[in-house]
Formats: structure tokens, C-alpha cells, sequence
């Protein structure tokens, strides 16, 4: 018979390994190339010491003369939060006392509650991948009156059941407001509700999220704001390759920008992301000169094209006409533990919602993704199709 305490046990026991393990090397494929570790965690921080450049003491001489003189290698502290991730699943009591006698039953509700999460999360991992830690989604661009469409600067971050806030700057606008519909080609969402002064400028955020996601591609090639609590002007490792406006785009251009990020950076550059408008526009070019396109199979089942052996793979969370050029080796998920479920005192991982009928189930991952070497990474954009 099912019982609350045999549905706990089913899902420390059986679903977490297999949740982690989606999460983990399923959910992205960038995020398949990046290690995961528990060093350099402190408390609720990350703290880092990252080398500059190479150790000063070497050199040539006499057979007689005096050795180099040692110089130590130069280091940069970098600090960051671990950053809070959760996902819920929600059951009704009722739900579990329908399926009580029937184990297949059971088992069929819990595989469609996590799988509606791990299809949530799966999204929202990797959106943060590739975003720059404040989970702002896009801005508003208009609001068309007496209904709930609103024009938005790009829809791609957005998908029906999404819940937002509204903020002007740090005022909030309105909080846990479900997302009902996307038209992406016109750039517009459908609300649950229009909060009340919602104008032009103003941002939409995972809800609950805003300033506190993990710092993603978005947040390292922005120049104008400090990395890892270290401010931009304090060393030439903080700041990426970019090339912008770069128009068609062919084989010498990103060759190039691989090249100068190997011999600048001594990087090793082994996943290279694209968005639509990119990825078609190489598609294009290798079109025009009768060239085959390489396809090749990548960690965590995906496919994807090649560029000389480098995985060239799509991402809808690419920002248009980008391109980006990484050494994933150098990238770190930093992880205080793995994906867990809360759990109360008493090792409940089900806990019943107070005046409600339903339990929720919460997993948590407390995490900072860290480059070690910003300037090793590359953009191009300003690709045109």
C-alpha cells in the first residue's frame, strides 16, 4: 500500500539519483562540459585565488653565473555567493489516497511531477547559463491597454507556466505573475494579470530570482560591471575577446578569434555556442562553397555540428547574431552539495502545505559557476544572415 512515508522513500531512494543525474549531463549541453567540485567552497562563499600569468623565476645564464632570481606567480582572490536553486513538486493528499492500491498508478503520478520539474529546471538552467545573474528576463517595451499582451525586448527567455515579477529599477510592479502565452515572432507575452503602472523600461524576473542567479556567459563578457568581486580595471585576465559588428560570417573570422584567444590566453578553446541567426548564417556560408557541414555526438546524447572538431551548437538562450567561443576547462561549478531535497528535522523530504490538502516535495543546490580565465573567452557579434 502507498503511504506518505513509502512516496519519501521513493523519492530519497529511487527519483534524486535519477533527477541529479538528468540535471546534471541532460539538462544543457554546455553545462555537460563543465566540472562540478565542491573546492574553493567556504561557508556560503566561493573564495578563489586565481594565478596571473606564469611564475617570474626562469631564465638562461653562465655555467658559472648566478640562478634567476625566484618570483613568485601573482594571484587574483575571487569571490562569490553560492547561489540557491530550488524546484518544487506538488501532490494532492487526494491524489495519493486515489492511487493508494495501485503501485503503477503511483508511480505514474511522481514520474509526471518530476518530469514536469526536470522539464522546468532543464529551461531555467539553462538560461541561467548563459545569462548575467540578475535573472532579468527582458524589458518592456509596450503595454497595450485594456489587455494583458505586453510587447517585451525578446521573448526567448519567456514559456507558458513561467512565474515573473515586474520591477522599475529596484520598485517592485508586481510579484508572481504566470505567464500564459508566447508569441515569439512578435516578441509578446500573455499575463495572468497586468500589474498596475506597468510601462516601457520596465523588467521582467524569474520570480523571486532578481540579483540572485548563478553568474552566467552574460555576466562575464559585461565589462562595465566587477566579476567575482573584483573590479574590471584591476587586471587584463577579467576581460574577454569581443568582436562586435562582425556582419557574415565565415571561417577566417572565427579562426582568427580561436587563434588570438590561444596565443593571448594560452586558451584551448574545445565549445563554441551560437544562436539562430548565427548558426544558419554559417550554415549558409558553408552552403555557398558546396562544403558539408560535420556533425558530431557530444557528451549527454545531444548532436550538433563541428567547426574543425569543436562542437558548434545551438542555444535558444544565445542572444541573436551572437557567437561564443569557450575553453570549458577552465569553468567550475562550484557546489556546496549536490541536488537534495529539503528536509524537516525529522528527515521528511513531504511536507503538508499549512491549510491545504497538498504536500510539496523541494529540491535544492546550493552553487557559483567561476571562470578561471575570463580573457580566455571569446564573442563575436553582430553576425547577419
Amino acid at each position: 500500500m502507498v503511504t506518505i512515508t513509502s512516496a519519501e522513500n521513493a523519492l530519497k531512494s529511487v527519483y534524486l539519483g535519477a533527477v541529479t543525474e538528468l540535471l546534471n549531463t541532460k539538462a544543457n549541453p554546455l553545462l555537460t562540459r563543465i566540472e562540478q567540485t565542491s573546492a574553493d567552497v567556504w561557508g556560503k562563499e566561493v573564495r578563489k585565488a586565481v594565478s596571473l600569468g606564469i611564475n617570474g623565476g626562469i631564465g638562461a645564464g653562465d655555467e658559472d653565473g648566478a640562478l634567476p632570481k625566484a618570483h613568485g606567480t601573482n594571484y587574483l582572490q575571487f569571490v562569490s555567493a553560492l547561489k540557491n536553486l530550488y524546484g518544487q513538486i506538488e501532490i494532492s493528499d487526494k491524489a495519493i489516497r486515489a492511487s493508494a492500491n495501485d503501485k503503477g498508478a503511483f508511480t505514474d503520478l511522481l514520474n509526471a511531477e518530476l518530469d514536469g520539474l526536470l522539464k522546468a529546471s532543464r529551461f531555467n538552467l539553462g538560461r541561467m547559463l548563459y545569462g548575467d545573474g540578475t535573472g532579468k528576463l527582458a524589458e518592456v517595451v509596450e503595454v497595450t491597454s485594456g489587455s494583458t499582451e505586453v510587447e517585451v525586448t525578446d521573448a526567448r527567455n519567456f514559456v507558458p507556466g513561467l512565474v515573473v515579477d515586474a520591477y522599475n529599477a529596484a520598485t517592485a510592479r508586481g510579484t508572481g505573475i504566470t505567464v500564459t502565452g508566447v508569441d515569439y515572432a512578435a516578441s509578446t507575452i500573455t499575463l495572468s494579470s497586468v500589474p498596475s503602472g506597468l510601462a516601457t523600461g520596465d523588467a521582467l524576473y524569474v520570480q523571486g530570482s532578481k540579483d540572485k542567479e548563478i553568474t552566467g556567459l552574460g555576466a562575464i563578457f559585461d565589462t562595465t560591471r566587477p566579476l567575482y568581486g573584483v573590479d574590471r580595471s584591476a587586471s587584463p585576465l577579467l576581460k574577454p575577446y569581443v568582436k562586435s559588428s562582425v556582419g557574415a560570417i565565415d571561417e577566417i573570422t572565427i579562426q582568427e578569434a580561436i587563434d588570438k584567444l590561444e596565443t593571448q590566453a594560452g586558451s584551448t578553446i574545445d565549445f563554441i555556442a551560437v544562436d539562430g541567426t548565427a548558426k544558419y548564417a554559417y550554415m549558409d556560408y558553408m552552403s555557398q562553397y558546396k562544403r558539408n557541414i560535420d556533425m558530431m555526438d557530444i557528451t549527454g546524447g545531444f548532436r550538433t555540428m563541428s567547426f574543425n572538431g569543436i562542437p558548434l551548437v545551438y542555444d535558444r538562450f544565445v542572444p541573436e547574431g551572437t557567437m561564443y567561443l569557450l575553453d570549458t576547462s577552465v569553468f567550475h561549478l562550484h557546489r556546496l552539495c549536490d541536488w537534495r531535497f529539503l528536509e524537516t528535522e525529522n528527515g521528511n523530504v513531504l511536507r503538508q502545505n499549512q491549510g491545504y490538502p497538498t504536500y510539496t516535495a523541494t529540491l535544492v543546490k546550493y552553487c557559483e559557476l567561476v571562470c578561471d580565465r575570463p580573457n580566455g573567452q571569446g564573442r563575436l557579434s553582430g553576425i547577419s544572415a
